[in-house]
């Protein structure tokens, strides 16, 4: 009986370890990010990737699976997950946009970009985009981030404080008074 109690406690041990330390980011559609936000108004991060992308799988490995960038991107932000050489159809603003050139021979290498993308004026994979609460995009950032640099980015645009910084000076005084809230 001993033996199976030590069992039963180690046992629950381990799963409010992994449930405290494995989070995950909540991706969820664009579709489905716009929807909720109807009822719970949070600004809008989008990673647009491609399947052949090298930066964008180390991104997902180094940066999005980081238990503390989850947590926050999770509190703070819808998170949407877009693939740019996907064929997934997107209604944004009223308007619908898909891949016409999509190759399902290709789907794991270069594609045709979609017209989202296009619309968005993305070139480079991967880049994550930041819109407000309206839908408004704030701001695209190009290339491979890790933690420590997606988290300035993450701070400045939660919530309206981003709307201070109106020229680059004040951006770079931003960046340079950083102070990391993250321990990894």
């Amino acid at each position: 009986m001993n033996t199976f109690v030590n069992y039963i406690l180690r046992t629950a041990f381990l799963f409010c370890f992994l449930f405290n330390y494995s989070q995950t980011i909540n991706w969820m559609s664009l579709e489905k990010a716009i929807e909720s936000q109807k009822n719970n108004p949070k600004n809008i991060l989008v990673d647009v990737y491609t399947n052949w992308c090298g930066p964008c799988k180390l991104m997902d490995k180094n940066t999005f699976q980081n238990k503390e960038i989850a947590r926050f991107i999770n509190e703070h932000y819808y998170a949407v997950k877009f693939n740019g050489e996907g064929n997934e159809i997107v209604n944004f603003k009223g308007r619908e946009f898909s891949n016409i050139g999509y190759d399902e021979s290709k789907s794991q290498r270069r594609n045709s970009s979609h017209q989202f993308t296009q619309f968005l004026g993305i070139s480079a994979y991967p880049t994550t985009l930041f819109f407000d609460k309206e839908m408004n995009l704030i701001t695209p950032v190009r290339g491979y981030l890790r933690p420590k640099q997606i988290e300035i980015y993450l701070q400045l645009f939660k919530d309206e404080f981003y709307k201070n910084v109106k020229t680059q000076k004040e951006f770079d005084s931003f960046v340079k008074n950083f102070k990391s809230k993250f321990n990894s």
